[in-house]
């Protein structure tokens, strides 16, 4: 009986707050706040620019090395076990 009425004296359904409606900042406001977030920005050197570069540029040759290489070598084995011509 104990479990009985534990389940009938159930808490009141709880209601969602209201959020406040905010007004949406004006297209002059909006631009003025890129402005002050790009000055904010801390850009990199001449030479940090062309070294960050060089790394971008070598990365993606070794990505694209590896990619082919583990390619070439998957339809290396599909052609020996299948005997398929190309």
């Amino acid at each position: 009986m104990a479990k009985e009425n534990k389940l009938e004296a159930k808490a009141p359904a709880k209601k969602k707050p209201v959020r406040p409606k905010r007004e949406r900042p004006s297209i002059r406001e909006y631009f003025k706040g890129i402005r002050t977030e790009v000055k904010k920005v801390v850009w990199p050197t001449r030479k940090e620019l062309g070294t960050f570069t060089v790394v971008v540029i070598l990365t993606c040759t070794f990505f694209a090395l590896a990619f082919w290489g583990i390619d070439s070598g998957v339809l290396a084995m599909l052609k020996g076990i299948l005997g398929i011509n190309m």
